[in-house]
């Protein structure tokens, strides 16, 4: 069990931009040199081309409104990628201000040639992890930015179109535009599902055997939870913007999708609000249950207490020594103080048992 953990997500800093204008593109120097991967897959019904490319300038040599494209790019941007994507597919400065400030809340905003989404990619080891996803739909593009590369969430979205499976080959850009985002939300219950299981632990724990270190690991659940709440909250308005957009990109037949993915993110609010409202429990039950333990032991040391007041009152008569006391120099005197002692503790455990106090 986790023991005064430190959540990673509450040490993340963020870049934040200051008197700078709007639409300024912000990016730390040391980030220019990051790891960046950038993947291309082309693809129709009857076609798939997927290309790892090593520099953002290869992107000139395709043609991008011959096939349906996705391009993939994973990592810390560098002030070049923003602008080479920026200039090439025409993209506002505010949109590549909120791609490269990566504590954006979930949104979405359409503008006329493409829209672009905002939303939250989490995964879990040890603690909970979070990275910003940009998503932009074109007429026969998408373009995914994800703030790193440790998030494998779309590998399974890749390998569907690369083995020609589902209906993705089979439809255009704004249903890979749906699966990017369907695939990101069905992640958040494999989250639930792994708090669901800690939750079920501790809540057996609290029940059988509560520990100091117990309550440390209720508050990492609940920041969790807080996290998570954060994370997700949005998303449900902002898939509900997406599916009334009245955007020519989207068709009728992906918005019935969209619904779906709208519900999947109104029961994943819902689970959270469910996880929250069970954590807040379960620190009553187990302040409740300390409480019930105490009392178990002050009720046990007070009968004790209970049993020896009248027999320490009894030694204490017979221990004062005075030479005029005839009970001291009887020779059955020592005998009945026993039995009379005896008496005593058996008929106040009667009448604790009469009582069910024992």
């Amino acid at each position: 069990m986790a023991k005064n953990k430190k959540l990673s997500f509450y040490s993340k800093q963020r870049g934040r931009k200051s008197f700078l204008p709007p639409g300024s593109v912000k990016i730390d120097p040391t980030e220019n040199d990051a790891k960046t991967e950038i993947t291309l897959i082309q693809y129709e019904e009857n076609f798939f081309e997927e290309r790892l490319l090593s520099n953002i300038n290869e992107l000139d040599d395709f043609d991008f409104n011959q096939h349906i494209s996705w391009i993939n790019i994973e990592g810390k941007l560098s002030t070049e990628i923003i602008e080479k994507i920026g200039l090439k597919f025409n993209i506002h400065p505010l949109t590549l201000e909120d791609i490269s400030n990566t504590d954006q809340r979930p949104k979405f905003e359409d503008y006329q040639h493409y829209v672009v989404v905002m939303m939250k990619m989490l995964y879990y080891d040890t603690s909970m992890h979070s990275e910003q996803l940009s998503i932009l739909l074109f007429d026969k593009l998408v373009i995914s930015f994800q703030e790193s590369q440790q998030s494998n969430v779309f590998n399974i979205l890749s390998k569907r179109i690369r083995e020609s499976k589902g209906r993705v080959k089979r439809f255009g850009a704004d249903y890979l535009f749906y699966s990017l985002i369907d695939t990101v939300v069905d992640s958040y219950f494999n989250i639930l599902d792994s708090i669901g299981d800690r939750i079920e632990i501790i809540d057996e724990q609290i029940m059988s055997n509560p520990k100091p270190d117990t309550i440390n690991y209720i508050h990492f659940l609940k920041r969790e939870i807080i996290f998570l709440r954060k994370s997700v909250w949005s998303v449900r308005d902002m898939v509900g913007s997406v599916e009334r957009s009245d955007t020519h990109l989207i068709k009728e037949t992906t918005d019935l999708y969209l619904r779906d993915v709208q519900d999947h993110a109104v029961r994943v609010v819902e689970t959270v609000e469910n996880y929250r409202d069970l954590i807040n429990g379960m620190m009553d039950i187990y302040l409740s249950t300390l409480s019930n333990k105490m009392n178990e032991v002050m009720k046990i040391l007070t009968i004790i207490s209970t049993l020896f007041i009248p027999l320490t009152f009894i030694v204490g008569v017979y221990g004062m020594n005075f030479d005029d006391m005839p009970e001291l120099h009887h020779p059955w005197g020592y005998t009945s103080v026993w039995i009379v002692m005896i008496s005593i503790m058996i008929g106040l455990i009667s009448y604790f048992r009469k009582k069910k106090w024992l």
